[in-house]
C-alpha cells in the first residue's frame, strides 16, 4: 500500500534543503538573461491571510518558471515597516512601535517561507531600519540640491483621528483613506517634493507602458490631468486686486455670470480678516468633503465679497465676484468664471444666488430662436451663439479666436496647467523616517551634514500625549546648528512611508551597499520585468515610484526613467462577512453551521448574520489565516487553489470546498508515482528513445508536447488557471494510458516526467518529492523546462506532398512550425521515398514552407 501523502514532512525537507543549497539567490554578474519579478512589498502587520498569499504565489510562480527557463531571476522580499498602525499599536497595547514591527515581521517572514517562496532572503530589507533610511535621507538631500524639494506654507488635509497629513491621493470621498474620518484643511509649513516638474514626462511614458493594464494607465493620465486653455487677468472695480483664471472654455466668456474664489484663494484670507462672517463661511468649507464627489453633490453655497470685475468681451458688464464652496485651490488659480448654461455646478450656484443664466453652446438643429434650456445646463458640443465675433464658430474654432482675442486684449494668454500637484510628504508622528533637516533662529532652515546620517529615532518616546513624538521629546530636537554652532532644532515631522516604497525596487539591486545602491548594479537589474500588486496602488504608490524614478535619474542615481516594465494587479481574495446579534464582526473560525444547516455562534450557539461576500480585511474579519491553511493542507495546496479557482485579475471567492477539491487532487497526484508500473517507467526513463510508438502512446505524447506548450504560453499570460486545468487534464490522460509493451513504458514515463516538471512552478514541494522519487539525483528546482517537441503537436497538421524528381511519391502529415531540417530526416527515412531514391546521391533537397519538398537525386 502507498504511503499517505505527509505533506508537512515533504514540505520541511525541502525547505530546508533549498535554504541550505542556495538556489534562489540571484547573481549580479551572469551570462543568462536577466529577469526581475517583484510583488508589492508587504506592511508587516501581522499574520499572513490568504488574500496575501495570492499576491506572491503570482509572482512565485513566474520566478520559478523563468529560472526553469534559464534566466537569471531576481525575486526579493522586504518589508515596507514604517507607518501608522505600528504607532497605533503602542498607544493600544503599551508596546514600542519597533517591537511591534519586528515581532510581525518575523512571523510574516516564516509564513512566507512555510508557503515555499522562492525568494532571495540574503537581498531582505526593512525600511524602518537605519541601515535602509539614511540613504533616504541622503536622496531627499539631493533632492533638495537639485531644487526638486522644498518647504512651503499651505493648505493641507488634516486627519484628526491619525493626526497627522494626508497627501491629495489619501483623500478619498473627503475622507481618510486609512482610518476613515472626514479630513480637514489646515495651514501647516510642510515639506514638498516637485513631482509637476515631470508631469510631461510622467503623461508621455504612459503611452510605452504597454504591458501595464490600460484602466492603470487612464487613472494616471487623469490624474496628472493636462488641460490646455487660457489664463485670464480680471482687474476688480473695487480695489487693485488681481483674479487670475485658468479656463478650458474661454469660447464661453459671453455667458459668464459670476466669479468664484476656492476658500483657500488669498484674495479670501485678505478680505476674511475683517470679515467676521466670511471667516465663518470658509471654516464651514473647510469642514466639509473635498473630493469631486463631495463638490458635485454637496448642495452648492456662497459667500457674495461685493467685489465686482470686467468681462473683458462685454467691457459693460460687471461680474460678482463670490466666495463658493464648489471650488478647490489644488486645480488651476483657486479661481473660476462661472458659465451656467454650460456647467452643471455654475447652473445650480447661479439658479441658488438668481445669477443670469445665458446659453452660449447652440446644439446642433436647434433653433438660436427659440432654445431654452431644459431645467440643467447644456454640456455638449455645438455652435457659438449669443457671443459678437464668436457666433457661428463650432467650438474648436470659438476656443481659438477667444484665445487670441484675449491676447490682443493683453487679458489672457495661451496655457496648459496640470490637475497633479506637487507631492506633501511631511507626516506628523514619530515612526517614520525622520526628515534631515535643521532650524535655526539665525541660520535658518539648513541639511543635516551628510557624514552625520542617518538621523535616527530615539527609543525612549511615549504616546501618552496626543500629537507626535518627536515634536515633545525632552532631548531629540535639541541640536547645535551645523553652521553657526547655536542651538537649534532637529525637523520633526517625518516623511510620507510612500517615500520608502518609491525607491525599494532598486535597493534590492544592492542592498548592503554602502551606498543608496550601486549604479551599475541597479541600471543591469531595472526595470523590474515584472511587477504585481493591487489596482488600488494605481495613483499611491505607482505613480510616486515612477515620479521617484525620474527624479534619481535627473539627480545621477541612473540611467532608467521607468521602474516597472510589466504590472500585473491581481483581484482580491473575498469571503463572506459574519455579525452576531449585537452587530459585532466575527471570524469565520468563530461560527459553524448546525444540524439545520443555520450559522451560529460557536461560544453560545446564538445565530449569526451571513453578510455579502467582501474583500478579506481586518476590519471585518472575514479573514482566512494562511496558517490555518498550511497547517491543515500544506502549502502546495493553497497555492493549487489560489491558483485554479479564477484568473488573477479577478476577485478570488474562497469556500472550504474549494480548498477540499485541491486537496484531493493532490492526494491523486500523490498516488501517480505509485503506479503499478512505476518501476517499468522509472528504467524506461533512463533508457533510449524508442524508434516508433503505437498510436495511443503517439496520442500520449502528443497531448504532453501539446501540454507543455500551452502551459508556458499560459504563465506568460498569467492564465494561471488555465494552466491548472492542463495539469489536470494531463493526468487525466496518464491515469487512462493502457500500457502493452515497452516503447509504452518510455512514453508513460516520460509523461509523468513533463507532469512533475510543468507542475513545479505551482506546487513546488510535491514536485520536488516526486522528482527525488522517480530515481533523479538533481533538484528539480535547478532543472530546465521541458522542450516542445513540436513534430508531435497534432493541432493544425498540414499535409506536405512529397515528389522525386518532380513526380509526388506519398505524402505526410507534419506540424507547419516543423524546422526543415527534422523534415528532411523524416522524409529521407520513409520506405515510399527510399525506393524511389534507391540509395543515390542526394542532388537537392527543396522545401517550400507549407507547400511542397521535392527530392532530387
Amino acid at each position: 500500500m502507498a504511503q499517505p501523502y505527509n505533506f508537512r514532512e515533504v514540505e520541511r525537507k525541502w525547505q530546508e534543503t533549498w535554504e541550505k543549497s542556495q538556489v534562489f539567490k540571484a547573481q549580479d554578474i551572469s551570462e543568462k538573461p536577466k529577469y526581475y519579478v517583484l510583488e508589492m512589498f508587504p506592511y508587516p502587520s501581522g499574520k499572513l491571510h490568504m488574500g496575501h498569499v495570492r499576491n506572491y504565489i503570482l509572482g512565485d510562480v513566474l520566478a520559478r518558471y523563468k529560472r526553469a527557463l534559464g534566466f537569471n531571476v531576481l525575486h526579493p522580499m522586504g518589508w515596507d515597516a514604517f507607518g501608522l498602525p505600528a504607532e497605533n499599536a503602542a498607544i493600544q497595547n503599551n508596546i514600542h512601535p519597533k517591537t511591534w514591527t519586528l515581532e510581525n515581521v518575523r512571523v510574516m517572514r516564516s509564513e512566507l517561507q512555510a508557503m515555499g517562496a522562492s525568494y532571495d532572503w540574503s537581498r531582505e530589507i526593512l525600511s524602518c531600519s537605519p541601515e535602509y533610511y539614511q540613504h533616504e535621507q541622503k536622496i531627499f538631500l539631493d533632492f533638495l540640491k537639485a531644487g526638486l524639494a522644498y518647504r512651503k506654507e499651505s493648505y493641507v488635509n488634516w486627519d484628526p483621528v491619525e493626526g497627522t497629513v494626508l497627501a491629495n491621493e489619501q483623500v478619498i470621498d473627503g475622507k481618510g483613506w486609512r482610518s476613515g474620518a472626514p479630513v480637514e484643511r489646515r495651514k501647516l509649513s510642510q515639506w514638498f517634493l516637485k513631482i509637476t516638474d515631470f508631469a510631461d514626462e510622467l503623461l508621455k511614458d504612459l503611452d510605452d507602458l504597454d504591458q501595464w493594464p490600460d484602466q492603470v494607465r487612464l487613472m494616471q493620465r487623469n490624474w496628472i490631468g493636462k488641460s490646455q486653455g487660457a489664463h485670464l487677468f480680471f482687474k476688480t472695480n473695487e480695489t487693485a486686486e488681481d483674479i487670475e483664471v485658468f479656463t478650458t472654455r474661454p469660447d464661453t466668456l459671453f455667458g459668464a455670470s459670476f466669479i468664484g474664489l476656492a476658500p483657500d484663494h488669498p484674495l479670501v484670507e485678505k478680505l476674511s480678516r475683517n470679515n467676521p462672517a466670511l471667516k465663518t463661511f470658509v471654516a464651514e468649507c473647510h469642514a466639509a468633503g473635498t473630493s469631486t464627489r463631495d463638490l458635485e453633490t454637496a448642495e452648492k453655497r456662497g459667500f457674495n465679497t461685493n467685489l465686482t470685475v470686467q468681462n473683458p468681451f462685454k467691457p459693460d458688464q460687471s461680474l460678482p465676484v463670490y466666495v463658493a464652496n464648489f471650488i478647490l485651490m489644488d486645480y488651476g488659480t483657486g479661481a473660476i468664471y462661472g458659465c451656467p448654461a454650460h456647467d452643471q455646478r455654475d447652473f445650480e450656484f447661479a439658479t441658488k444666488y438668481r445669477l443670469p443664466i445665458v446659453p452660449v453652446v447652440l446644439p446642433d438643429g436647434e433653433n438660436p430662436e427659440t432654445f431654452s434650456l431644459q431645467g440643467e445646463a447644456y454640456t455638449g458640443d455645438g455652435t457659438l451663439f449669443h457671443s459678437e465675433f464668436l457666433n457661428n464658430l463650432s467650438v474648436p474654432e470659438g476656443i481659438e479666436t477667444a484665445i487670441g482675442k484675449l491676447e490682443s486684449l493683453g487679458a489672457g494668454k495661451r496655457q496648459t496647467v496640470y490637475r497633479l500637484r506637487d507631492w506633501g510628504i511631511s507626516r506628523q508622528r514619530y515612526w517614520g523616517c525622520p526628515i534631515p533637516i535643521i532650524h535655526c533662529p539665525t541660520c535658518g532652515i539648513l541639511p543635516v551634514p551628510e557624514d552625520q546620517l542617518p538621523v535616527t529615532l530615539p527609543d525612549d518616546v511615549n504616546f501618552d500625549r496626543p500629537g507626535n513624538p518627536l515634536a515633545h521629546h525632552p532631548t531629540w530636537k535639541h541640536v547645535n546648528c551645523p553652521e553657526c554652532g547655536r542651538r537649534a532644532e532637529r525637523e520633526t515631522d517625518t516623511f510620507d512611508t510612500f517615500m520608502e516604497s518609491s525607491w525599494y525596487f532598486a535597493r534590492f539591486c544592492s542592498p548592503h551597499s554602502k551606498i543608496a545602491f550601486e549604479a551599475d548594479k541597479a541600471n543591469y537589474w531595472l526595470p523590474v520585468d515584472q511587477y504585481i500588486g493591487g489596482i488600488e496602488h494605481a495613483i499611491l504608490h505607482l505613480l510616486y515610484s515612477r515620479f521617484y524614478t525620474m527624479a534619481l535619474k535627473k539627480c545621477g542615481y541612473l540611467s532608467v526613467s521607468e521602474p516597472f516594465k510589466a504590472l500585473m494587479t491581481q483581484g482580491m481574495v473575498c469571503h463572506e462577512t459574519y455579525r452576531d446579534e449585537s452587530g459585532s464582526w466575527l471570524y469565520p473560525t468563530e461560527t459553524t453551521t448546525n444540524d439545520q444547516g443555520k450559522v451560529i455562534k460557536i461560544s453560545d450557539g446564538s445565530p449569526v448574520k451571513v453578510g455579502r461576500s467582501e474583500k478579506m480585511s481586518k476590519s471585518r474579519k472575514n479573514l482566512v489565516a494562511a496558517e490555518t491553511i498550511i497547517d491543515d493542507y500544506g502549502a502546495d495546496c493553497a497555492r493549487l487553489f489560489m491558483l485554479s479557482d479564477s484568473p488573477p485579475e479577478r476577485d478570488l471567492e474562497w469556500t472550504d470546498s474549494g480548498i477540499e477539491g485541491s486537496w484531493r487532487f493532490m492526494n491523486r497526484l500523490w498516488k501517480l508515482i505509485n503506479h503499478p508500473l512505476v518501476n517499468e517507467y522509472k528504467a524506461a526513463l533512463r533508457s533510449a528513445k524508442p524508434d516508433a510508438f503505437c498510436d495511443s502512446a503517439l496520442k500520449l505524447r502528443g497531448q504532453v508536447h501539446k501540454t507543455i506548450k500551452d502551459v508556458s504560453s499560459d504563465i506568460e499570460k498569467f492564465h494561471y488557471n488555465k494552466c491548472m486545468a492542463r495539469l489536470r487534464e494531463l493526468m487525466n490522460a496518464i491515469e487512462a494510458f493502457d500500457c502493452q509493451d515497452s516503447n509504452d513504458h518510455w512514453a508513460l514515463g516520460e509523461a509523468v516526467r513533463t507532469l512533475i516538471q510543468i507542475m513545479a512552478p505551482a506546487l513546488p514541494h510535491m514536485a520536488e518529492e516526486l522528482w527525488s522519487q522517480l530515481g533523479f539525483q538533481t533538484l528539480l528546482t535547478t532543472e530546465s523546462w521541458p522542450q516542445v517537441d513540436i513534430s508531435l503537436l497534432v493541432d493544425n497538421l498540414i499535409t506536405l506532398p512529397i515528389q522525386v524528381n518532380g513526380k509526388t511519391r506519398t505524402t505526410i502529415e507534419i506540424h507547419p512550425e516543423m524546422p526543415e531540417v527534422d523534415i528532411k530526416a523524416h522524409i529521407l527515412t520513409l520506405a515510399a521515398i527510399k525506393s524511389h531514391t534507391q540509395d543515390k546521391p542526394l542532388k537537392k533537397f527543396i522545401y517550400v514552407p507549407r507547400k511542397i519538398v521535392n527530392v532530387l537525386v
